[in-house]
């Protein structure tokens, strides 16, 4: 995606790239935010009849309540994401086995492939999963309780996502491309370590909020 979408290659087919990458980006963010918002409603109704299943079992004096539900199926998912990224290194896990058709770049406008390519991205399985951070996001947004939070997960998500394309600001010959990608890949054992470090950070945070609310 990132070598698709520089300087140079918008050059070579007459398009802006400020001007693609502006759709990419508001793509990745509205399509982030429209799932997460649909996933957070759905997921307001489930909880909250999960919550009340678990406190008819329990007896109302202990039995726990949505926001509990939430923060342990959060935390879990967290958790469990953190521990596949370490373990598949970086891995598709499975999903989907597709990436975004590039045959697009020589047959729309740059605001159309960049706008089309940004809302696959922030779908997040679009296209082949890397991380199993993107399920766990949209589960995250699933059990945020509202349509308001799921969309606000979701379009950081997809903001976080699109963003990376801004690397390739500066790629304007075949060598500065060539060296982006020779950069990224030296980048990538460290960006999956640190992206399990914060999703393990995040599932523990989660456990201790459902703890002290307990």
């Amino acid at each position: 995606m990132l070598g698709s979408i520089t300087p140079l290659g918008q050059r070579g087919r007459i398009a802006g790239w400020g001007w693609t990458v502006g759709f990419y980006v508001a793509g990745s963010v509205a399509a982030g935010a429209l799932i997460g918002a649909i996933l957070g409603a759905a997921g307001a109704a489930l909880i909250g009849a999960a919550a009340a299943l678990l406190v008819g079992a329990a007896g109302a004096a202990t039995g726990p309540s949505g926001q509990m539900v939430s923060l342990v199926v959060a935390a879990a998912a967290a958790l469990a994401a953190a521990a596949a990224d370490v373990l598949l290194r970086g891995r598709p896990l499975p999903g989907p086995t597709r990436q975004v058709n590039e045959d697009w770049l020589h047959l729309y406008r740059g605001w159309v492939y960049g706008a089309g390519f940004g809302v696959q991205l922030g779908i997040g399985v679009a296209t082949v999963v890397t991380t199993a951070g993107v399920y766990a996001t949209l589960v995250i947004a699933t059990v945020s309780g509202s349509a308001a939070s799921g969309a606000v997960i979701g379009g950081v998500f997809g903001l976080a996502r699109a963003l990376p394309v801004l690397l390739a600001a500066r790629v304007r010959s075949t060598d500065a491309l060539l060296e982006m990608d020779a950069g990224l890949r030296r980048l990538q054992p460290l960006a999956v370590r640190s992206a399990a470090a914060g999703q393990a950070a995040l599932g523990v945070a989660a456990v201790a909020l459902a703890v002290a609310i307990r």
